[in-house]
């Protein structure tokens, strides 16, 4: 009878671990879903959301660029999701052992938010204001635009 009990009590634990296990990966799994728990988390904030891939070579430059922002602006109320495109999680990765993100990074391998946000290029970055709406939007990246981009940052920080 001992045995009965505790047999059905490690069944019931093993079912609470694996299904436990089964929500964890499905939360990683839905980058839509991310994205507005992201948005959620961070609302009153200025957003910096920027799409990105490992063979993008004006992401490996935009990458410090961001960081410092973040670094930069985070104080004041400014924070950078990062969306990565790759259909390869590995890509991303080993990119991101070359040029490390000091900011979130959600993985969308299905194109999921590429699709929503109707991309043009690569890389592509939204800003949002404190309210969540969309104030800008860009297509590539070089060091013309790092000085526009941060004087976007710099105007939706300061209204309050």
């Amino acid at each position: 009878m001992k045995l009965n009990k505790v047999l059905v009590l490690l069944i019931i634990t093993a079912t609470i671990i694996l299904s436990f296990a089964n929500s964890v990966q499905a939360q990683g799994s839905n980058p839509d879903e991310e994205l507005e728990l992201f948005m959620q988390r961070h609302h009153g904030k200025i957003i910096y959301l920027d799409f990105w891939a490992s063979w993008c070579v004006p992401c490996r430059k935009s990458f410090p660029w961001m960081n410092n922002m973040q670094e930069k602006y985070e104080t004041q109320g400014f924070v950078v999701i990062s969306i990565n495109l790759d259909a390869e999680r590995s890509l991303a990765k080993k990119f991101l052992q070359e040029v490390t993100a000091e900011f979130s990074v959600i993985y969308d391998n299905k194109g999921v938010l590429a699709k929503k946000f109707q991309l043009k290029g690569m890389p592509s970055s939204y800003l949002f204001n404190r309210q969540g709406q969309l104030i800008s939007a860009h297509n590539g990246f070089n060091d013309k635009k790092k000085q526009l981009f941060e004087q976007e940052i710099q105007q939706a920080i300061a209204k309050k």
